[in-house]
């Protein structure tokens, strides 16, 4: 920040300077109720796309806040405020007057008891779009259970099934729950709410689930499943089942995955590995067409088999870490990654022809921005705010 912005003077920087960015959501103002993971995640989404986000975060901060190392944080400007306080709570609903999105993930009812439910804030602004975040969804009988990400993936019936080991399942990381069923349909839903409110006027409440989401992902397995195809951990085509789509070792002690399941690509597979292997629709063949290519891809190192496949239609590629990821010429070509602030970060996805979607600010410290971001929304009394302690500058 700027001296002047510490002294709280107008704001004369780049218009873009606060978060707002130059994709295509330009112009959509976004209230966001601090939380961590999923809510986050959707809400760095919505700044990527050009959306001005304004984050409300505790004054003390929480257990994950790591500021502005935080890459979920991004984009948007860090206002402190003590929500337990009337006065804060008076200027979120300000902000929510001017709104077109607020994004909460808290547990069912805590908004509510805040005084910043949706009720609350659609009595202000009648066309917002209130998004809401949880694990369990804003009903049903585990609604106020907590939860966490492998927790969802399990109930939702998806986690049975991951992974190649047939004697226990294995989780993603977070990404299938809070991220692909997260944010992803928190971001969803809160575009369409969108587009309907310019058609109605009216706005109206997201309740995105982690669990409800997590199961439209598995579309695919409950089709499997209908067509009596699904047979457990490692016994399906796209979970290890099949030698021709799975991931092997290299010398190294590297990996390379294998997804060759079209004839023609298992074809130019073949025919580069310089195997001569049996018929691969007999399944008594499979045990030694994958014997076959795990003894092949022992005997080079992973990238002196990357060498070999790249270019071709075989549907190989090397297992990279996120450093070499970012470096490899067909992720370094598009600028799939970029560096900054001495860290790795994805850019913004997906890409548009006509609004191109920009970084903005990295991720800011917790309250660094509350006199500027306050100012630049419009917020009367921002100095009185910070005097009395119900808005903490940092």
């Amino acid at each position: 920040m700027t001296e002047s912005h510490a002294a709280g003077q107008d704001d004369t920087r780049d218009p873009y300077a606060l978060g707002q960015g130059t994709g295509p959501l330009r112009g959509i103002k976004v209230v966001e109720l601090a939380g961590i993971g999923p809510g986050p995640h959707a809400c760095m989404i919505l700044a990527d796309l050009g959306a001005d986000v304004i984050r409300i975060e505790r004054a003390g901060g929480g257990m994950f806040s790591f500021g502005a190392k935080d890459l979920l944080n991004r984009g948007r400007p860090s206002v402190a405020l003590d929500l337990k306080r009337p006065e804060s709570v008076q200027t979120v609903l300000d902000l929510v007057a001017g709104a077109d999105v607020l994004v909460e993930g808290m547990r069912p009812g805590v908004t509510e008891r805040l005084g910043l439910g949706p009720d609350d804030c659609l009595a202000r602004n009648p066309r917002l779009v209130y998004g809401r975040m949880t694990g369990w969804g804003q009903d049903g009988p585990w609604a106020l259970t907590a939860g966490h990400d492998m927790n969802y993936v399990a109930l939702s019936g998806v986690l049975h099934g991951l992974g190649q080991d047939p004697t226990r399942p294995h989780f993603p990381g977070n990404l299938l729950g809070d991220f692909g069923g997260g944010s992803t349909y928190l971001v969803i839903g809160i575009l369409a709410a969108l587009l309907e409110s310019r058609l109605s006027g009216q706005g109206q409440v997201v309740d995105a689930a982690i669990v409800d989401g997590t199961a439209h992902l598995n579309a695919m397995g409950a089709s499997m499943l209908g067509m009596g195809v699904s047979g457990g951990r490692g016994s399906g085509l796209l979970d290890g089942g099949v030698p021709y789509y799975a991931v092997y070792e290299t010398s190294d002690g590297q990996h390379m995955s294998v997804g060759s399941l079209e004839p023609q690509f298992y074809d130019e597979l073949v025919r580069i590995l310089e195997l001569d292997l049996p018929d691969r629709n007999d399944p008594a063949n499979a045990s030694v067409i994958r014997e076959a290519i795990t003894a092949r891809f022992a005997e080079r190192t992973r990238d002196e088999w990357a060498e070999l496949f790249d270019g071709t239609d075989a549907c190989v590629a090397p297992v990279l870490t996120l450093p070499e990821a970012a470096a490899h010429p067909h992720l370094a070509a598009r600028g799939t990654y970029v560096e900054r602030n001495g860290a790795l970060e994805p850019t913004p996805a997906p890409r548009f022809s006509r609004t191109a979607a920009t970084l903005t600010t990295p991720p800011a410290e917790l309250g660094a921005d509350t006199r500027a971001a306050l100012q630049a929304w419009g917020i009367a009394g921002v100095e009185e705010l910070i005097a009395s302690g119900a808005a903490v500058q940092r």
